[in-house]
């Protein structure tokens, strides 16, 4: 499969810039994959499609403030001299990091992708707020780098006072307080994603309650979200795609949750690879660990009878996902009729039921 066939059009309009005032008040898209319909809905709506025997798992990981504003020092090793203003006022240019995992058990070592990349070589220290500054100490692919903070205490701390929350580039305007708690779901506990499970954003306490009483039990999993989950796929071909892995942990207790249920009703497609993680893995037990897993059509779904999900970008690994779940040309034609019928895109976006 090419991931060309994987396209679709969308106005910029249709992008949603601002979350609603009503988490619950999004639209939701019910696809019906047996009878191949589909019928306009509104989020709160959700219980009525759950019963006795229902699981919905939620991904509980939390977004921290990754993004980082600073100005670049010069060269640790090399410092630059004053006999060259112009070389020094180049090298104390404003640089943007956008931390990704870190990789350093102390957790002051992590892998970012910096802005300008090209230009910002090892060796090379940031200045960031509040006095906090790091060091370049290695490249990778992609335009990532690996950076070394110079603090001694927790680095989350730190980005919570300095830090930013990390919007998708689509989204364009500068994050704001209101974000702080609108770019996270309402359940979200383990800190350590970049990016927001979307499809979580839609819940409110009151219509969890509401999914209980109509019978269907909660389990979470934790997935925090990363290059896998959010940077474009490399490759033409599909089957060729590579994701970069991201870390999970799921405890027994949520597992035999999961393992009582008729039907487990993934929220998200970062709880969808969470759960066939552990289905390849030897089956719904406790597990912590790195996925990779790239689903595509083809796929054979081996627990996730249903999925909550938001609207994807085009070509990406989420849509490609979507369409492994309930088929290329039925998710490309609702697509297509979500388009038409002013349904908002991404992250602040509207969502889709599949059952």
């Amino acid at each position: 499969m090419l991931l060309s066939e994987f396209d679709y059009h969308l106005p910029h309009d249709r992008i949603a810039q601002e979350p609603l005032a009503d988490r619950s008040a999004s639209r939701m898209l019910v696809l019906h994959r047996k009878e191949q319909r589909w019928e306009d809905r509104v989020f709160r709506d959700i219980p009525q499609y759950l019963g006795p025997g229902d699981c919905l798992v939620l991904n509980d990981s939390k977004v921290f403030p990754s993004r980082l504003f600073g100005r670049r020092m010069g060269v640790h090793s090399h410092p630059v001299g004053k006999n060259n203003p112009k070389r020094w006022e180049h090298l104390s240019g404003r640089v943007e990091v956008f931390l990704l995992r870190p990789v350093s058990e102390d957790q002051h070592t992590w892998s970012a992708l910096v802005r300008p990349g090209r230009k910002m070589r090892t060796g090379e220290r940031i200045r960031f707020e509040d006095g906090l500054e790091a060091e370049i100490i290695g490249r990778g692919e992609f335009g990532q780098r690996t950076i070394r903070f110079d603090l001694e205490g927790d680095i989350f701390e730190r980005l919570r006072a300095i830090g930013h929350m990390p919007l998708p580039p689509y989204i364009r305007r500068p994050d704001t307080v209101q974000d702080q708690d609108r770019y996270q779901t309402i359940y979200a506990r383990e800190i350590g994603s970049v990016a927001a499970p979307t499809a979580g954003l839609h819940f409110t306490p009151e219509v969890l309650d509401e999914c209980r009483k109509a019978g269907a039990d909660v389990a979470t999993v934790t997935l925090h979200v990363g290059l896998g989950t959010f940077q474009p796929l490399h490759a033409e071909k599909v089957e060729e795609a590579k994701l970069h892995h991201e870390s999970f942990q799921v405890t027994e207790e949520n597992a035999a949750r999961m393992r009582q249920a008729r039907r487990i009703v993934a929220v998200g497609t970062t709880s969808t690879r969470t759960v066939e993680t552990l289905m390849q893995r030897g089956g719904l037990a406790a597990a912590s660990g790195e996925t990779d897993l790239f689903i595509y059509p083809g796929f054979e779904f081996q627990a996730v009878g249903a999925m909550l999900t938001n609207f994807h970008l085009p070509m990406s690994s989420l849509l490609v996902l979507v369409c492994a779940f309930a088929g290329k040309d039925f998710v490309l034609a609702a697509y297509r009729h979500a388009v038409e019928s002013g349904y908002r895109f991404y992250s602040y976006g509207d969502c889709m039921l599949i059952v």
